[in-house]
């Protein structure tokens, strides 16, 4: 086994989600409102009370004050368990502030399970996981996600810059109207915020137009700009990727890095394909065969690695420039039925 690679033992414990069941596993654990806002459905369900503390509201006690030295998300000897079944057992893995980390796999497998236990949606069993220096749930409100994407009906008239305020007041009813937000001082600035949010993410040009009527890759950024509109410490993206064609897919991947390294904000994104994302991560935890191995992508993408993960043949390859390539990665899903998977 590659030196610094951590393998636990997992079954598949991810199941594809409809469209409404992932928007509402989506509910802001981050305190933005989720896609739905843009119909005039804001989805604001709350993380478990398994997961939450009294002071969830984002307040951190004392004892859950957050060491600026800390790791942005520590799992230590973790432990998931559905039922009488266990789907992790020692997990060990540390993303520190800035550093990009892809959580990839084939589709089934449960690459989504670590974004909800970090969001406090799903507890485990054993073992600690710390959260921004503190328990899970202390600081939601200091993390943004973009759960799995969704496409926008050509007919949504919601602008993308609404899109984005949403992000900060999208637990109050409704699509703020034109001209509104300029009634206050702190609306001003709101409104300023959320245009800078937006240049950041390079989407300037089209925020004014209907959210409808843009491409995907236009919609990926504002929902990107979305999820940071509160200034998180935390970025969690499920699948960002998907449904992009490969000029969008290096494009949002070079965008997330950049974010990343110059806010200095952690980023944990799952993905299925780990090509378009070689050459900008810190970090990559595998799932595969019942298995999770987290640790750089020299350690954990070889070609001995991913054939075992996979159970079959799987070449790793090394370009010109240097850049890894992964060959014949084979598209394999663990099994599980109805109500045991998660």
């Amino acid at each position: 086994m590659p030196q610094g690679a951590h393998i636990t033992e997992s079954r598949d414990d991810t199941a594809e989600q409809p469209a409404e069941q992932a928007v509402r596993t989506a509910a802001d654990a981050s305190g933005a409102a989720t896609p739905d806002a843009a119909a005039g459905r804001v989805s604001r369900d709350t993380v478990s009370p398994d997961a939450t503390s009294p002071d969830a509201t984002g307040a951190a006690t004392p004892d859950d004050a957050a060491d600026a030295g800390s790791p942005t998300v520590e799992l230590h000897d973790a432990a998931v368990r559905l039922g009488d079944r266990t789907l992790w057992s020692g997990v060990d893995l540390a993303l520190a502030p800035g550093e990009f980390m892809a959580v990839l796999g084939p589709n089934g497998v449960g690459k989504t399970t670590l974004l909800r236990v970090v969001l406090g949606m799903l507890p485990i069993s054993a073992g600690e996981v710390r959260v921004l220096g503190g328990r899970v749930g202390h600081a939601n409100s200091r993390i943004g996600y973009l759960p799995q994407r969704r496409n926008f009906d050509s007919g949504v008239r919601i602008r993308g810059v609404d899109l984005v305020r949403l992000g900060l007041d999208g637990d109050r009813w409704g699509v703020p109207l034109p001209g509104m937000a300029l009634l206050s001082r702190a609306k001003r600035a709101e409104n300023e915020h959320v245009r800078d949010v937006i240049e950041l993410v390079g989407a300037t040009r089209f925020a004014e137009r209907p959210i409808g009527e843009i491409s995907g890759g236009e919609q990926q950024r504002l929902l990107i700009a979305q999820a940071l509109v509160r200034d998180p410490a935390l970025l969690l993206l499920d699948e960002p990727l998907n449904g992009l064609d490969l000029p969008s897919q290096a494009a949002i991947t070079a965008l997330i890095s950049d974010i990343s390294r110059e806010q200095g904000i952690g980023v944990m994104m799952v993905a299925h394909d780990v090509n378009p994302l070689m050459g900008y991560l810190d970090q990559v935890a595998y799932v595969g065969d019942g298995r999770i191995v987290a640790g750089s992508p020299e350690d954990v993408i070889t070609t001995e690695m991913l054939s075992r993960l996979y159970g079959t043949r799987v070449e790793v390859v090394r370009a010109a420039d240097g850049r890894l390539a992964v060959l014949g990665q084979p598209e394999v899903r663990a099994t599980c039925h109805g109500s045991e998977c998660p």
